[in-house]
């Protein structure tokens, strides 16, 4: 990890830490793409790993691009068209591609304005907690762009397709509050509090039988696209998989024997 990312791991719940507050926090970076892509991939793959927090440090979640690189010729953005669409691509497109194809669940924890980019990296998340500061933005249309990193994928299957066109031809924000009232966040919390209600939370899915609630993740991100006799095929093949698992026989057991299950992730 370099600092562009801050990793924190406790008993298996990781925190990674957007790190450029003096910029709020943009993702567009190479460096910082490429530490988090880096890392949400190698910790996928991590048996170890039960859920994984992403928050940005100081007053911001992510401002999404960098404004100062979004000229005619910067950041991803390059004289010939052709090489603007492969440094999409092969650039920030890989992230929702990748938090997409995960296993392990993932936390947004806004801390602040979450912009553009930003607003569309809480949204790729499975679960997002709000600061009382918190603000949304799908502001792309402000600088005269669309949203290039799946935001318009994304936006409509968290907060509905009218909600999503308000904020997407607008461009403009809403608060934490707003936010809850669409189900753009789960829940607001005092800012103080965020960073510990948000690993409580993941504490209570880690707690869980780790195999179990990777294919559960698996299966509700197929169910928002898949039609049901796939999804009900695909659910049958995981099960047969969980019945066979240590784990599921532990959860039985502590039940029946009304005691705390110990779960090994086998």
């Amino acid at each position: 990890m370099t600092d562009a990312v801050l990793e924190e791991n406790a008993d298996g719940i990781v925190t990674l830490t957007l790190n450029r507050p003096e910029q709020r926090n943009p993702i567009s970076d190479e460096d910082v793409l490429e530490t988090l892509i880096a890392a949400l991939a190698r910790l996928d793959a991590d048996n170890a790993t039960r859920a994984i927090i992403i928050t940005g440090a100081g007053s911001a979640f992510s401002s999404g691009g960098n404004l100062k690189k979004m000229g005619a010729s910067g950041g991803l953005n390059d004289p010939l068209p052709a090489q603007t669409r492969l440094n999409y691509r092969r650039g920030i497109q890989r992230l929702p591609l990748l938090i997409e194809a995960m296993e392990v669940p993932t936390i947004a924890a806004v801390n602040g304005p979450a912009v553009g980019a930003g607003c569309d990296l809480a949204c790729m998340c499975d679960l997002r907690i709000a600061g009382e500061s918190a603000r949304f933005a799908e502001s792309f249309v402000k600088v005269g762009i669309v949203p290039g990193d799946g935001g318009a994928w994304f936006l409509p299957r968290v907060v509905g397709f009218s909600k999503a066109c308000e904020m997407a031809l607008t461009g403009d924000a809403i608060d934490a509050r707003e936010a809850l009232a669409c189900g753009l966040v789960s829940r607001v919390v005092p800012d103080a509090d965020l960073l510990a209600e948000a690993r409580a939370l993941a504490a209570r899915i880690a707690a869980n039988p780790p195999h179990a609630v990777r294919m559960t993740r698996r299966l509700l991100r197929q169910g928002r696209n898949a039609d049901l006799d796939s999804l009900l095929e695909m659910s049958a093949a995981m099960q047969a998989l969980a019945h066979a698992t240590d784990d599921h026989r532990e959860a039985v057991a502590g039940l029946l024997e009304r005691r705390d299950p110990r779960f090994t992730g086998r």
